[in-house]
């Protein structure tokens, strides 16, 4: 207990005043276009141009750049074997942050052309949706590996996949709305404001 204690006041407590600081001190986002405050109305959309058929469709392609790696790293969990490939597991996250950052801008990209400016979530779920299929494929490695019995062995499993997968698409999320955020940024100012 002590040691808890010690770690939060050594460690978090000034980790928290620092970002406090750094954070109070720096200046508000300046966009670089005036918007209307009446919003324009959004034409309707295409059936895949919607927020769960992109996310599912666009999940697909972060997904397969990691999938091979899933199944080294599920092993490595739940089956007691080593993990060696660190250097190839670097590249692999290198793809991935690289993929999901195109996959979002391109939807982006494609929904700012069918004059919908509501990309903020939009840009984080798209690229969020691998970890849909992080959890699909951790189902998948259920029903094909592993031989578990029980019904509270089952629960921690698919528990714990559930918190992986989620970790895994907050991740990507965020890297999908921060280069769609900044390819926004990009774009429209080299608009000339009247």
């Amino acid at each position: 207990m002590c040691a808890l204690l010690a770690f939060w006041i050594c460690v978090s407590l000034p980790l928290v005043v620092i970002g406090f600081f750094f954070g109070f001190r720096k200046q508000p986002y300046e966009y670089s276009v005036r918007t209307n405050k009446i919003p324009r109305p959004i034409p309707n959309q295409l059936w895949y141009m919607r927020t769960v058929p992109s996310m599912l469709l666009a999940g697909i392609l972060p997904f397969g750049a990691v999938f091979i790696e899933l199944y080294f790293i599920f092993s490595a969990i739940w089956e007691n074997q080593i993990y060696t490939l660190f250097s190839f597991l670097f590249l692999v996250y290198v793809i991935l942050v690289v993929c999901c950052a195109e996959i979002a801008v391109v939807i982006v990209y494609f929904q700012l052309c069918t004059e919908n400016y509501r990309w903020w979530w939009k840009s984080f779920f798209v690229a969020a949706g691998t970890g849909v299929y992080v959890f699909a494929y951790g189902a998948f490695f259920y029903c094909s590996k592993l031989d578990i019995v029980g019904f509270t062995s089952t629960v921690l499993y698919f528990g714990y996949t559930a918190l992986m997968s989620i970790t895994f698409g907050i991740f990507t999320g965020s890297v999908g709305f921060f280069a769609s955020f900044l390819f926004v940024r990009y774009v429209y100012s080299a608009v000339k404001i009247d």
